[in-house]
């Protein structure tokens, strides 16, 4: 018998960061989205027209993430995009309001950019239907993976489940055999 599903709304995406505050107040900043909820260590921020928002939660152990990453980097977990009409201009914008661009970008339609807590996060035009996302050439591909292997750079594969005969890789533990 299964139980049946309960009812869920995404209601927030949380971010953490050494000062929560300060992490809400540049993509307050950048968005335009207004604080619903404000607590020492916790801010919410909503859009204007409703929907899923953002919250920021202070962690002070926080790590930010390299990007792309090398094997023994610390992992983005996720990354937040935001389509926009003109990459240029949007790009201008969060670099005023705090953000840095990434020395490495993947794509003449996107820009990876970083928070003040180092989160990466991604502008993006198409030209295509509001929320497709672009055709990628197998050319540019092809390039692109020839760039990451040249930087020593290692796919989220070989982050999760590293090669087991490489010695630089971490032990893995055992998995257990039955779940109790």
């Amino acid at each position: 018998m299964t139980t049946p599903r309960p009812s869920l709304t995404l209601s927030s995406t949380v971010l953490d960061a050494p000062d929560a505050a300060e992490l809400a107040g540049f993509y307050r900043r950048l968005l335009g989205w207004q604080p619903v909820q404000e607590e020492p260590d916790w801010v919410k921020l909503l859009p204007p027209g409703g929907g899923p928002g953002l919250s920021f939660q202070t962690a002070k152990p926080y790590v930010p993430p390299v990007w792309p990453a090398a094997l023994g980097d610390q992992l983005m977990m996720l990354h937040l995009d935001f389509e926009v009409t003109d990459l240029e201009t949007a790009v201008a914008h969060a670099v005023a309001e705090g953000a840095t661009p990434a020395e490495f970008q993947p794509q003449h339609d996107v820009r990876v950019l970083f928070d003040p807590a180092g989160h990466p996060f991604c502008l993006f035009v198409t030209d295509q239907v509001p929320g497709e996302p672009p055709a990628i050439s197998p050319e540019w591909v092809a390039e692109q993976t020839r760039e990451i292997a040249e930087q020593d750079r290692v796919t989220v594969q070989d982050a999760v489940a590293p090669d087991p005969s490489d010695p630089a890789a971490p032990a893995r533990q055992k998995e257990p055999d039955t779940l109790a």
